[in-house]
């Protein structure tokens, strides 16, 4: 049987849980499960890899996409630029035979750490793109922000980061005016604001100045319309929820685990 599971807290509310059941189920994949593995903290990080023998690999959600990243063994280039893991490869290394008495060496588990994030945003992302969305505005300053500036970087895209409070190399909302909004007609939205059950909350952008050719993506997908998306869909603009770039990104998770 191969294991696959989350950690993260608290985990009430996962997608990846019931994406990987349906996909187990409807692929006919009998031999694989995935589990909730609810962490508060990382102390027990190291019992739950040495205790579940069966276990080939790990997504990572909050709190922990940081900090697991002391546990690796290896890091991806992306999400060393990130700064942030998603996804955890288990290697199982064989058992090696002493030449001298016969005994086998412990099995080895070897931990390589990934960020699907930004493939799952990139992908999602440029079918929507059209010559004039060269310049991004990206709303929120956590880590949600580092794996969408990275794919649109990525992508050629310029990008500000927006944030509450003033900080080097970004903008604060009250920086943003008419000239700002007609300039950059990509805005993506971060935060959590317009998060059910919250709903009624959105970012705090002037979106009279929204027009038919802004492209607004959000990373919530539920509720699938935000506060967010509605309003600049009112203003004619094209708008996108993160359904599918969660989609992508549980796929590129399962990929690595299988292949690599």
């Amino acid at each position: 049987m191969k294991k696959f599971g989350l950690i993260g807290y608290p985990l009430s509310h996962s997608f990846s849980g019931k994406y990987f059941q349906e996909k187990f189920e409807k692929e006919g994949l009998t031999d694989c499960s995935y589990e909730l593995f609810p962490l508060e903290t990382l102390s027990d990080f190291e019992k739950l890899i040495t205790s579940n023998p069966d276990l080939c690999g790990l997504n990572v959600t909050i709190p922990h996409k940081i900090g697991v990243m002391f546990y690796l063994d290896k890091i991806d280039p992306a999400a060393k630029a990130i700064d942030a893991v998603n996804c955890i490869k288990i290697i199982k290394q064989k058992p090696v035979e002493s030449f001298f008495t016969g005994e086998l060496s412990s099995t080895k588990v070897r931990l390589e750490g990934f960020n699907t994030d930004c493939y799952g945003f990139e992908n999602s992302l440029k079918p929507l793109l059209k010559k004039h969305h060269n310049k991004a505005l990206v709303l929120g300053s956590g880590g949600s922000s580092r794996a969408v500036a990275y794919a649109l970087s990525r992508l050629g895209i310029d990008y500000k980061i927006v944030s509450r409070r003033k900080a080097r190399k970004q903008i604060t909302y009250s920086d943003i005016n008419r000239n700002l909004m007609s300039d950059r007609l990509l805005i993506i939205n971060t935060t959590p604001l317009g998060l059910s059950p919250a709903v009624e909350t959105y970012p705090d952008i002037p979106y009279e100045y929204i027009t038919s050719n802004h492209l607004l993506y959000d990373l919530i997908y539920n509720p699938d319309e935000t506060e967010f998306l509605k309003r600049g869909k009112e203003m004619g603009a094209t708008i996108k929820n993160g359904e599918e770039m969660l989609h992508l990104q549980a796929e590129r998770s399962w990929e690595i685990w299988n292949n690599g």
